[in-house]
């Protein structure tokens, strides 16, 4: 008997629901109000629609003493998310407008636990052409300069191999159309970035702005073009 897809459509088609869901795309897990916030609902129409999200295994319940949080279930999930924007930024649907209208969006946000955007996609397309990661049609690998390069970063390659998901995967990015880095490095990167203060994730957004100084070291460690210093913290 073949999946039914109609029940995880179901579920992510209600207008609440999807907002909801965009809204954990930032990766930080969020109470059940600040969801409500998000799709402009009540409080405890918030909490029937989280409970179908849970049952439905798209979303997982934190607790910590008194209080829930709410994350998306996985990665599987994001990308799922992350390519039903794409292909709705892409339709004739008189209220879909094709990519992020604000600029900082735009320019670099979380997309689940990786950087997309501008940003993104222009490390994504230095990483491949300086040979450290590979796109050989079939999947996406990191070469053996690659290797060495990430581990003169701090990455522990051995502890990324234990983790289910792959070390690097193409992310078809949602405004820009080309793609960007995810999987376990994708995640590593993202990590960095914000362990060593280069960039912070705004509070109400995806959105994630570089300091002058963050910009200006993130350029450098991965040999981005330099024009990206002036805007990359605008």
């Amino acid at each position: 008997m073949e999946p039914d897809i109609s029940f995880v459509a179901s579920l992510i088609g209600d207008t609440a629901r999807a907002k909801m869901l965009t809204a954990l795309m930032g990766g930080k897990a969020l109470t059940a109000t600040e969801l409500a916030i998000e799709a402009d609902i009540t409080a405890q129409t918030a909490s029937s629609h989280l409970a179908k999200l849970v049952n439905g295994e798209l979303v997982v319940v934190r607790k910590q003493g008194r209080h829930k949080y709410f994350q998306l279930k996985d990665a599987e999930v994001a990308g799922l998310i992350e390519k039903l924007l794409n292909i709705s930024s892409i339709t004739t649907h008189q209220k879909v407008v094709t990519g992020p209208s604000d600029p900082a969006l735009r320019k670099a946000r979380v997309c689940y636990d990786h950087l997309a955007g501008e940003l993104g996609v222009v490390l994504y397309d230095t990483l491949i052409s300086q040979g450290h990661i590979v796109d050989n049609s079939t999947e996406l690998v990191v070469s053996t300069q690659g290797k060495v390069f990430f581990k003169g970063l701090g990455i522990d390659f051995n502890k990324l191999n234990k983790t289910k998901r792959p070390i690097c995967k193409a992310c078809l990015d949602w405004s820009e159309r080309r793609s960007h880095l995810s999987g376990s490095l994708g995640q590593w990167i993202l990590t960095d970035i914000f362990s060593k203060g280069w960039a912070t994730k705004q509070l109400d957004s995806r959105a994630i702005r570089f300091t002058r100084n963050g910009s200006n070291s993130f350029v450098k460690q991965y040999n981005l073009p330099s024009t990206l210093i002036i805007s990359c913290h605008i």
